[in-house]
């Protein structure tokens, strides 16, 4: 039964940071892709009286036909709207010390802009490399039952 009183909801808007990575899952050959978003605020800096750009990088991954869909439609700096829930997951890295994950399962993606600028774009727009930290970390398995775990 769900919790009427509560809701686990995301929606950004923002661009690709690398062309999503599509991988199957071992089990049951389901396809999942991956792939890191960022967004932007401006703000300004009251000491200084100058606009201050902030950039938030955040994992996305999406399941089955929209994993599909990703793989073929999404590019690096392609802006686009994702919808879906926040999921967080915890390992320990190769030194022992125990790590906390927070990704975006999408649900859904629309992609943003105008048709004439997304085909006339020679030249994807770049966004900063994410931090390091933003790299695959190793897969558990302790999913619960009802639920697949990204292989990556």
């Amino acid at each position: 039964m769900k919790d009427i009183n509560s809701l686990n909801r995301v929606i950004l808007v923002g661009r690709i940071g690398k062309k999503p990575e599509i991988r199957y899952s071992a089990q049951t050959q389901r396809p999942v892709a991956r792939f890191t978003l960022a967004t932007n605020e401006v703000y300004i800096n009251r000491n200084t009286n100058e606009k201050v750009q902030r950039t938030e990088w955040h994992k996305v991954y999406m399941w089955g036909p929209l994993a599909e869909f990703a793989s073929q439609y999404l590019t690096t700096g392609r802006l686009i709207l994702v919808e879906g829930k926040l999921r967080s997951r915890e390992w320990q890295d190769r030194n022992g010390v125990k790590r906390i994950s927070t990704e975006i399962e999408a649900q859904s993606v629309v992609l943003l802009g105008r048709r004439e600028e997304i085909s006339e774009m020679e030249e994807p727009i770049v966004t900063p490399e994410p931090p390091e930290e933003f790299l695959p970390e190793p897969v558990i398995d302790e999913t619960p039952p009802d639920e697949e775990e990204p292989p990556f």
